[in-house]
């Protein structure tokens, strides 16, 4: 037990043993520079510069265009010329179809498939386009107690309400 206590009495001793740091000058041993130094001194001020430095160099990837280079980021403008292109694709890929859907009434039409009166462009198309099926939406038991809820509070505060414009 008596050797850790020593140890630690040793390490402490060794941590905030002052020391002299001193630049000469090597030809005139000139004194140009000193300071008074312990080594925890010397072990904050380096732990805290190292702090510093990967703060800055963390917001200065982050909040710059730096961020770019780094494998995993895209570019902003990339982001937007992809979203661009995939809406123009969508776009085109609609156009195509309602033309092959003219083309192919068309096609029946010269074949003596389909009647003359039949063929108006306008009315194919209006055909071709994907319609949502119509959805009987009924209300659940929930539902219908909560709409019931909702409209008996409105009734109780609008009688509040015309009970107080009485006064």
């Amino acid at each position: 037990m008596s050797e850790k206590r020593l140890k630690k009495q040793l390490l402490k001793k060794k941590l905030f043993t002052k020391n002299r740091l001193v630049i000469l000058n090597e030809e005139t041993f000139e004194e140009l520079f000193s300071l008074k130094l312990t080594l925890m001194n010397v072990f904050v001020v380096a732990t805290i510069g190292a702090i510093l430095i990967i703060t800055v160099t963390t917001f200065i990837i982050a909040f710059t265009p730096l961020r770019e280079y780094i494998p995993g980021y895209t570019s902003s403008k990339l982001k937007k010329d992809a979203t661009e292109l995939a809406i123009k694709s969508d776009s085109l890929e609609f156009a195509i179809k309602k033309n092959e859907a003219y083309l192919e009434s068309i096609k029946k039409v010269l074949n003596g498939n389909l009647e003359y009166a039949k063929v108006n462009k306008d009315s194919i198309l209006a055909i071709s386009v994907d319609t949502l099926p119509d959805l009987q939406l009924t209300a659940t038991e929930s539902e219908l107690k909560l709409r019931k809820q909702v409209s008996e509070e409105e009734e109780k505060s609008k009688d509040k309400k015309k009970i107080e414009k009485r006064k």
